[in-house]
């Protein structure tokens, strides 16, 4: 577990709203473990270190190791819950990972080489479809993003899961379609753009009618 981050936790004896207000006000998170086939697992997790976990990229794609009273548990965070008012992290749930298992989990789409786009070059629009993926992979395995290159697309292309090259053993959890992550869309052009504008004026003078 040499590549993973270790967060230290405090099992809690008694689960309930009692108890999780107390570790609040004690700057600490209750927090949840889950799954692999055994008993739930309250704990509570110091708030500062998790705050700064919460800010870095991929919480819900990164492998943690949460280490309650020397027992290692590997987990993936599935569910924050925050205040609705100060989002300050209220409740954390985690998901126990059993090892060699494979996992569903949203990877982040990455764009390379824009600037090596025919399409993009001549005002041509990058329309993003799918920012995240869905993707089916081994637990210990998750990539921190797909990447495309727009190397070569030119206006009109589609970009599809296809031709995506993904690392071994992961892939999409969609199976029955080959569906479009990106296309490259063509320009505004000026008539597009008074049509716009005519638009815009007509639904101004009807709001002051």
């Amino acid at each position: 577990m040499s590549d993973m981050m270790t967060l230290s936790a405090t099992k809690r004896d008694r689960a309930g709203k009692g108890s999780a207000r107390a570790a609040r006000r004690e700057g600490l998170i209750p927090a949840v473990i889950y799954g692999d086939r055994k008993d739930p697992l309250s704990i509570t997790l110091d708030a500062n270190t998790f705050r700064k976990l919460i800010n870095s990229p991929g919480i819900f794609s990164q492998m943690l190791n949460v280490q309650v009273e020397g027992e290692d548990n590997s987990v993936l965070t599935r569910d924050i819950q925050f205040h609705p008012v100060t989002d300050v992290p209220l409740h954390v749930d985690f998901l126990r990972i059993a090892k060699g298992a494979k996992i569903a989990v949203m990877v982040a789409v990455e764009f390379i080489n824009e600037e090596k786009a025919p399409g993009l070059k001549t005002g041509g629009i990058l329309n993003v479809v799918r920012h995240e993926v869905e993707l089916s992979c081994p637990a210990t395995a998750i990539p921190e993003s797909i990447v495309i290159d727009l190397d070569g697309a030119n206006v009109g292309d589609s970009i599809h899961i296809s031709a995506v090259t993904l690392p071994e053993g992961v892939e999409p959890t969609i199976t029955d379609r080959d569906f479009t992550v990106a296309t490259i869309a063509a320009p505004a052009t000026e008539s597009d753009d008074s049509d716009a504008a005519a638009e815009g004026d007509a639904e101004t003078e009807a709001e002051g009618e």
